[in-house]
């Protein structure tokens, strides 16, 4: 059975935790800060657990991980 590959552009977005659970970081903070409010940005640089049913697909594009 040959190796399998991971897929590049999912393992530079999402992070494996301790206990198998995949972090990722939030969006809505690249562009047009001006009209979001210091308390939003803040909290957007937090990191985040993604959500139930998406975690399977993104555990198969990092089989390595």
């Amino acid at each position: 059975m040959p190796k399998l590959k991971t897929r590049r552009g999912a393992a530079k977005r999402f992070k494996l935790t301790a206990t198998g659970k995949v972090k990722r970081s939030r969006g809505y903070l690249r562009h047009m800060l001006s009209s979001k409010t210091r308390k939003q940005k803040r909290h957007l640089r937090k990191s985040a657990i993604v959500h139930k049913a998406d975690e399977r697909a993104i555990k198969r594009l990092l089989p390595n991980h």
